[in-house]
């Protein structure tokens, strides 16, 4: 039996073992059953659908890529304007908000320090902030959709009922991910984006089809860049420095005084502010053509039908080098600043003195902490610059190969594999507590 064991593939060894713990196999097919769930949400219509808006949206979508990248990371509910069109986005815009906040004013900054009720009471206060932004982003979907022409007049009330249940579709599905975190496996916020994602790749492998009879050469240029661009992107979200750290501890035994010394490291992370900065610029460029959309007259056009074509990512060049060079400028700028904020909250310098550790060769203090500042300023110079590349990918990609009809959802790959190592790793961590062989190495 041992034998046999040793000499199944590690990951298939892996997989049994997962499912032959009870509390492990309960966490995975909760999961399962949550994201279920959620795919049946998707497809509930929201109040304002009708064949004919279908009917309509598909032939937009083909067209504008503003929406397919909404559909994107709406798991396919975008495109059936379902009651889950906007996903979890606004608790993780008011998530971001709230962290952006916290350092800014005293009041949030006093809660955060009081420890877990501190962050219990963050938590309430980001999620009554995701009523009102989930009412407003599904009002300016409404909007985005009257201004392309796929849904006419709406009567008030109709518009009342869609924008409450969008809303709270977007609650439940907040509610869904923290029971993922609760009795599942990894952080269910993140697994429902994950989910929502994955189950977009039938699409693309459909367009993928089309594009092949249109463009082969193209179509296999594509696909190198797309493995090449996943491997970019594991390498990157796994890489970090290792900064020694020594401990020097003094134990009194027997009435006589020991000193013991021991090291470690600190891994600082070449790509600390994860998606974050991507999801916040995506978000900030969305923002000027759905307000331009307000104004446009297609039929007339005007400085807001201008604004709109800037800033559609499906704009060609030169126009398209405006959005491209602003959004590669707004991946820069959010990933120093996230990354400055997280780094300040951590407060590293003085959790090692406190613990009496310092780094070798540098004195503890405020010595230390220009040190680490200046570490953490090259390595997210590093971070950015590879958040910024990926954000163009699909710009670049579609100037390479000239494949139109399919686009490296660059972003959307960042967040699936950023959620499924990250998920792994939690795997990985059950399994070794019960002295199991685990994924990895």
């Amino acid at each position: 039996m041992q034998q046999r064991k040793e000499a199944q593939p590690r990951l298939i060894r892996a997989m049994i073992d997962m499912f032959s713990l009870p509390d492990l196999r309960h966490k995975l097919l909760f999961t399962l059953g949550i994201l279920v769930v959620f795919r049946f949400l998707v497809h509930v219509p929201s109040p304002v659908v009708t064949p004919e808006v279908l009917q309509r949206l598909a032939e937009s979508f083909e067209q504008n890529q503003l929406l397919g990248m909404l559909n994107l990371f709406s798991g396919g509910a975008m495109k059936n304007f379902s009651v889950a069109a906007l996903g979890v986005y606004p608790y993780i815009t008011a998530s971001i908000i709230m962290q952006l906040l916290v350092p800014v004013i005293p009041k949030l900054q006093s809660i955060a320090q009081e420890g877990e009720s501190g962050q219990r009471k963050i938590n309430r206060i980001t999620h009554i902030a995701t009523v009102p932004l989930a009412a407003l982003q599904g009002y300016a979907q409404l909007t985005l959709l009257h201004s392309q022409n796929i849904i006419g007049y709406i009567e008030p009330t109709i518009v009342v009922a869609t924008l409450m249940s969008i809303t709270a579709a977007t609650l439940f599905l907040v509610w869904l991910g923290e029971l993922i975190t609760e009795r599942g496996i990894g952080n269910g916020i993140s697994i429902i984006i994950f989910g929502g994602i994955v189950a977009s790749l039938a699409e693309t492998v459909g367009r993928g089809q089309l594009a092949a009879k249109e463009n082969p050469l193209g179509l296999i240029t594509f696909a190198i860049l797309g493995l090449v661009t996943l491997v970019i992107i594991v390498m990157f979200i796994e890489a970090h420095r290792r900064i020694p750290v020594q401990y020097a501890r003094s134990t009194f035994r027997g009435g006589r005084m020991y000193r013991q010394s021991g090291s470690t490291y600190i891994p600082l992370r070449v790509n600390t502010a994860g998606m974050i900065p991507l999801i916040f610029a995506i978000a900030l460029m969305q923002f000027p053509g759905i307000i331009a959309s307000y104004f446009a007259n297609p039929a007339n056009p005007n400085f807001a039908d201008t604004i709109m074509y800037i800033f559609n990512p499906s704009t060609a060049p030169p126009a398209g080098l405006i959005y491209q060079g602003l959004y590669f400028a707004l991946v820069m700028g959010f990933t120093f600043f996230y990354t400055m904020v997280i780094f300040e909250q951590m407060n590293l310098p003085e959790t090692l003195q406190k613990q009496g550790g310092f780094i070798p060769g540098v004195r503890p203090g405020k010595t230390t902490a220009d040190y680490l500042n200046k570490v953490i300023k090259y390595l997210t110079f590093g971070g950015a610059l590879f958040l910024a590349l990926v954000a163009i990918t699909p710009f670049i990609a579609r100037i390479i190969t000239g494949v139109t009809v399919l686009a490296i959802q660059s972003t959307a790959l960042l967040i699936a594999v950023g959620v499924a190592l990250d998920t792994m790793k939690q795997l990985e961590a059950q399994l070794t507590m019960r002295h199991y062989e685990g994924f990895l190495k």
